[in-house]
């Protein structure tokens, strides 16, 4: 009797956390959504037919592979040269998945899969947010269901939104809405930013990426993530051996 009456009422959490996971992930959404699109409207001109497309969104769901994938194709690169590229492009999971790692760990592996391949700069972004403001971890996962669900129907969609609207819209990509994604990262970072190694690790890591950019297949955008990681770790474990020191002497 204890069992079925609690059913009812984990569901409801269920429910309301994955309400929750797409919620805080709609402002990244709307972000997302010219480059979805604009996505779809380069595939053709790229030489990728509009099932492929669909198909890459579908199975590869990261937005930055893909994009480098249809201008390698479009340059006629090999197929290993391509899939070796976007492995590169896509190293910055690693550190995502590493953050992760500590509070996912007691899940099954069924949901380490799923989590794994729903992990994306938004959703990483939004579920970052509701471990930092909540405690309770025992139904987070299904925070993240609601964030990453939400955010890969939209870009499927969006994909082929892009794909419709291609032939009757060619000049999309010149309409400068591949600013929105800019914005939406600025938006993403923004709200960390309340303390020394937070700053120090965004304006090391900036000051790197603009160094760094001529870097083939954008390694740079790896080594500024590994020097403002850096940066941040030194800070942190500075501030907090001075604050040590500084409980001594009182």
């Amino acid at each position: 009797m204890t069992s079925n009456s609690s059913n009812p009422d984990l569901g409801i959490i269920k429910r309301k956390e994955m309400l929750d996971g797409a919620k805080a992930t709609l402002p990244l959404i709307i972000g997302a959504i010219p480059f979805g699109i604009i996505f779809g409207t380069l595939a053709g001109p790229s030489g990728l037919s509009a099932w492929g497309a669909l198909a890459m969104s579908i199975i590869v769901f990261a937005g930055s592979a893909q994009f480098i994938s249809l201008g390698l194709l479009a340059a006629g690169a090999a197929i290993p040269v391509i899939i070796a590229t976007t492995f590169v492009v896509n190293l910055r999971h690693i550190l995502y998945a590493a953050n992760l790692v500590p509070k996912v760990r007691h899940l099954p592996h069924r949901w380490r899969l799923m989590m794994a391949f729903g992990l994306t700069d938004e959703t990483f972004a939004a579920v970052s947010n509701r471990f930092l403001l909540q405690d309770n971890t025992t139904h987070a996962h299904w925070f993240y269901l609601g964030s990453w669900l939400a955010m890969y129907s939209n870009w499927v969609f969006c994909t082929g939104l892009g794909i419709a609207l291609g032939e009757l819209f060619p000049d999309m990509t010149h309409w400068g809405l591949d600013f929105a994604m800019s914005v939406t990262f600025i938006g993403m970072v923004v709200p960390y930013l309340k303390s020394k190694p937070m700053w120090g690790a965004v304006i090391v890591s900036a000051a790197i990426a603009m160094a760094t950019v001529g870097l083939p297949h954008k390694l740079g955008l790896m080594v500024a993530a590994l020097c403002g990681i850096s940066t941040g770790l030194s800070l942190h474990l500075l501030l907090k051996q001075r604050a040590v020191r500084e409980s001594v002497h009182e």
